[in-house]
């Protein structure tokens, strides 16, 4: 939900990331008056909306408050980050939890409907609803839709919407205007489902009878893809079909952990808060919070759909944003620092992929690839060698990458399994790392340039990285005299040694002040590899506020 349209809540749509609008209707009737809390724009005569009292967040939690008449509604958004628990972590749902409290001992009910702009495109829907013992249940797909191809806003079209609660509610779909007036007129839903009409709802709705104190209603929301990656030709499946081998015993299952996956939540927020706040106060905690549940819900982790092993995972990203590759290194390595955290696990996870396409030599460059695959979900590589190219750029980054994994889990056991190709790319850095070609970085707004000071760092750390991994004194030798010639030199900064400069030697800038933040310092300090001065990292530090902009510190002049 875009924060500018939180204060007109009651009518306003949640959105997909590339901006669409997703249906989501939330309705609440309080004795004989309803009120609209969500996405209701046009509501059925004498419907109400409910004021938004405030509107919070928290590492896995996006919590709405608002004012139901006397009555306090909570719409309470849960999207579990369990990543040691690879089932729940998998499971492609979210809870949303619809609370009524303060009610005077009136009649509650809640009500909660989506459309088929969830499934990515409008007018060939088909529908399903089944029910059990447990739960009411609604699918959405995609009549033909072909496997792994999503719409040009990046929505995926081959999965199958998923729409379920506790079975202890009342179900309709058709007309949005008749679905939402019967609920507005007597709090429940007629049973009725259609064959489903382009523009029609898909509605859920729950009696929590006569509120005195506090009650609530649980639904999920998700979108499922039995074939989730296409890796190397090879379908590959999420991890909890293992499992639970449909929709509706992995959704049975996703309902019954509610209480599990709730109390880990807390605890999990509680926790991040804490230390974030602890480390660099709560303006950082924010931040930290903000961006747990991005950095989790972008992980795929995947089996083999022929075998289901749970012994041959693998975890895949998507580049949003921008083109949508698979894996893109530039992607892992800003990533690595929570997983470094909070699970260094998936660090080997992200790049088994990458590696065991590298190391069968399809991959024609001597350095490393940017990405493996142009399209999510398809890694299908890039055997003709055409892939975007930033040969220093992910050559450092595979090295330094290999060593926080390998320090984080306080093992070697997997890097020496792959030594002989890092030790190709680390040779690599060595020829190429410090005279630089014109090429890219991960920072490609600015084009194609050479002697990229952050480039030549990140060579420098990628060549420590290496020697500390496998005791090659010789390859960290090199990278130590790299750093030396950047700063001591004085060969990457500025006249007066107040920063780096963007590019060296100095005549490649257009002035004195030019810059980059120099966020490839990172590492080296994480890893204790000592490969710049500690006078580097004051240097920076005493320059950044003074580019410092109301909003923070531009990536570069």
């Amino acid at each position: 939900m875009p924060g500018a349209l939180v204060a007109d809540l009651p009518s306003s749509s949640p959105q997909f990331w590339a901006g669409q609008n997703l249906t989501l209707g939330v309705m609440a009737r309080v004795g004989s008056q309803t009120f609209s809390l969500l996405g209701v724009s046009s509501p059925p005569s004498g419907v109400r909306p409910a004021a938004v009292i405030s509107a919070e967040y928290t590492s896995t939690h996006t919590v709405f408050t608002l004012s139901a008449g006397n009555t306090t509604v909570k719409l309470d958004f849960l999207s579990p980050v369990s990543p040691n628990n690879y089932i729940r972590q998998s499971l492609p749902f979210s809870y949303l939890t619809v609370s009524a409290s303060n009610a005077g001992g009136a009649g509650v009910q809640v009500y909660v409907d989506l459309d088929e702009t969830w499934t990515g495109q409008s007018g060939n829907t088909l529908t399903n609803y089944a029910t059990n013992d447990q739960m009411a249940m609604f699918q959405l797909d995609v009549d033909g839709a072909e496997t792994y191809t999503q719409n040009p806003m990046d929505q995926a079209l081959w999965g199958t919407v998923i729409f379920a609660a506790k079975s202890s509610s009342s179900i309709q779909s058709g007309r949005p205007d008749s679905v939402r007036s019967l609920f507005a007129s007597n709090g429940t839903l007629s049973g009725s489902t259609p064959p489903y009409t382009a523009g029609d709802v898909v509605a859920i709705a729950h009696d929590l009878g006569s509120v005195s104190s506090s009650a609530s209603a649980v639904y999920a929301i998700g979108y499922a893809r039995d074939a989730a990656v296409n890796y190397l030709g090879n379908p590959r499946a999420s991890y909890y079909a293992a499992t639970y081998n449909s929709s509706t015993l992995a959704l049975s299952h996703f309902l019954d952990d509610y209480d599990d996956a709730a109390a880990e939540a807390s605890s999990l927020d509680a926790d991040i808060d804490s230390k974030a706040t602890s480390a660099a106060g709560s303006n950082y905690s924010d931040i930290v919070a903000l961006s747990v549940r991005q950095a989790f819900g972008a992980a795929d982790l995947t089996i083999p759909s022929d075998t289901l092993d749970t012994n041959i995972v693998m975890l895949f990203l998507k580049e949003i944003s921008s083109d949508g590759n698979v894996n893109t290194i530039d992607v892992i390595y800003p990533l690595f620092p929570i997983l470094y955290v909070m699970s260094p696990e998936y660090i080997r996870l992200v790049l088994e992929p990458v590696v065991q396409y590298l190391e069968m030599g399809r991959w024609p460059a001597p350095w490393t690839i940017h990405d493996i695959g142009s399209s999510y979900p398809n890694a299908t590589g890039h055997d003709d060698g055409k892939a975007e190219q930033q040969p220093i750029e992910e050559t450092g980054n595979i090295l330094i990458l290999a060593l926080a994994y390998s320090r984080a889990v306080n093992s070697t056991t997997w890097a020496d399994s792959h030594q002989g190709l890092f030790q190709g790319y680390a040779d690599y850095l060595v020829a190429n790392g410090l005279n630089i070609s014109t090429q890219l970085s991960t920072d490609d707004g600015q084009g194609a340039l050479p002697n990229q000071t952050n480039l030549a760092i990140k060579a420098a750390v990628g060549l420590t990285a290496f020697g500390a991994l496998f005791n090659a004194d010789n390859y960290t030798d090199v990278g130590l005299g790299f750093a030396n010639q950047l700063y001591n030199e004085s060969l990457a900064t500025d006249k007066g040694k107040t920063h780096f400069l963007f590019q060296y030697p100095e005549s490649l800038n257009s002035d004195d002040g030019e810059y980059s933040i120099t966020f490839n310092l990172y590492p080296d300090k994480l890893l204790g590899l000592d490969t710049f001065p500690q006078a580097a990292f004051d240097m920076e530090a005493s320059w950044y506020p003074r580019v410092q902009r109301e909003v923070g510190v531009p990536l570069d002049s």
